[in-house]
Formats: structure tokens, sequence, C-alpha cells
């Protein structure tokens, strides 16, 4: 199956004072870490306003940018339903999801998300013992669309777990829950910054 990509950095950032996708973190702005475990993807789009300065990050690195349309509720399922439609327009099978505050994430995550989307098995998320990460997670394309359009008909922005119950989902444990460790503060970020590197998941 091949795999679009998509950074999901549309949020306000309004616990992080500042504009996260861009705050640093060994370096580099946290969305670059979200590029690292889609690195196996055909094509990686970010999911941005397009006064962001995590619009500016996808012009320099030649990455679509998918601003929500006018008028759509906030929250993230907005994002993911651009990044269907677009992973679709481009002859993906699948769109991986990733957060741009989370900037451990394994690096297989995507490819064991991918072995998990056998049969009728619609989606794949990772869960840890402090429970699912819906955020991290791989969808079929066709039947990702459909239900997420049906989701967010009439205004309507229901929770992404929400709609991944609906479909088909599977849920792929993962040991290190610190992998998954996401920064809405900057004390988050101060954290998963001095914390050491999580091991194998």
């Amino acid at each position: 199956m091949t795999r679009a990509g998509l950074v999901l950095a549309g949020g306000r950032s309004r616990r992080f004072g500042t504009e996260k996708a861009i705050a640093l973190f060994d370096r580099a702005p946290l969305i670059a870490q979200a590029l690292r475990p889609l690195a196996g993807c055909i094509a990686v789009a970010v999911n941005a306003r397009p006064d962001s300065g995590a619009a500016i990050f996808a012009a320099e690195q030649g990455l679509a940018l998918l601003p929500d349309p006018k008028g759509a509720p906030d929250g993230p399922l907005c994002g993911i339903r651009e990044g269907l439609r677009w992973a679709v327009r481009i002859g993906a099978d699948c769109l991986a999801v990733a957060p741009c505050d989370t900037p451990r994430l394994p690096d297989d995550l995507f490819d064991r998300l991918a072995a998990a989307l056998r049969g009728d098995v619609d989606s794949a998320l990772a869960i840890t013992d402090a429970g699912p990460q819906p955020l991290t997670s791989l969808w079929r394309c066709g039947p990702g669309l459909a239900a997420v359009e049906a989701a967010l008909a009439g205004g309507a922005h229901p929770s992404v777990q929400s709609v991944l119950s609906q479909l088909k989902a599977e849920q792929v444990h993962f040991a290190q829950a610190e992998a998954f460790a996401n920064a809405n503060t900057p004390a988050d970020l101060g954290r998963i910054s001095t914390a050491r590197a999580p091991g194998p998941t």
C-alpha cells in the first residue's frame, strides 16, 4: 500500500503561548521532528493556517500545504479530512497522520500500523498503557474519507477517536508511552527535551 503523510499543525497553540509547531526541539522546529516517522510516505503535506510559521516551513521544504476551509470548525478532524482528500487526489492508498507536537514518535510507527491494516481493517492507531493515541493513526483513504465527511456534515466536529471507533480500527500497542508525549505547553516541551529518549517500542 502506498502511504501519504500528514502533519497536523493547524491548532492555535493557546496553551503554548506561541506557535508550537516552530518551537525548537533538539535545535530543529517541532514540525521537523514530525517528518521522521513519515519518511516512508510517497508525499507529505502539512495542515496549517496559510499565515503560520508551519506554512512557511512547508513552503521551504516543498511540502503541500492543506489549510482548513474557511468557516470550518476548529479541531484536528478537519485537518484529517483535508489530508484524506489530498491523499485521494495523489493516488495514495492510505494516509499516515502525525501531530506536530510529539517529537519522539517511534521511527517504525507507521510500518507497524501498516502491518495491522489487513483484510477489512479500515484504520490503525497507536495505543500505549496511557491510552489510545488517535492523532497517530493510519487511515485507508476510501472508507476513512467517507467516515470523516459524514462525521463533519452539518458543522459538527466530533473527536478523532469517535470517528475511528465507527471504522474497523485496529489498535497497535507500543510499550513506551513517553514516545507519544506531546508538548501542549512550554513546560511540557522542557520535560520532553530533558527526558531520556525512549527505548524500543
